[in-house]
């Protein structure tokens, strides 16, 4: 297993907008694709509160770059995508990093 962690920086304003982006169309569209998500988060303390925390689970590099593709070619995605963006970009940037577990970690 390998876990997935992505920050989304979003455009000033724009995490509300991404919040319900994440609620409504991405994680529905999500599961049609074998995404696997751990958790979601904003910062209540911090220095950035404009920025959406997220994990992903997956069985490896294959799975994610399997269910990646099919999802960015997913119709109903890039309709909702562009939906949400009529009025300008909801991100500003994207952090990805992949984690591999620990022997002691909860999480395997």
């Amino acid at each position: 297993m390998i876990y997935e962690l992505r920050v989304y920086h979003a455009a000033p304003g724009k995490l509300p907008a991404l919040i319900e982006r994440f609620a409504n169309h991405t994680v529905p569209i999500w599961k049609t694709h074998d995404f696997r998500p751990v958790g979601f988060w904003t910062v209540d303390i911090g220095e950035n509160t404009n920025d959406f925390y997220y994990m992903l689970e997956w069985d490896d590099m294959n799975h994610r770059d399997r269910a990646s593709a099919t999802f960015m070619a997913d119709p109903k995605w890039l309709a909702a995508r562009a939906a949400s963006e009529k009025d300008g970009a909801l991100l500003a940037g994207v952090s990805r990093t992949i984690l591999k577990p620990t022997a002691f970690s909860n999480l395997k």
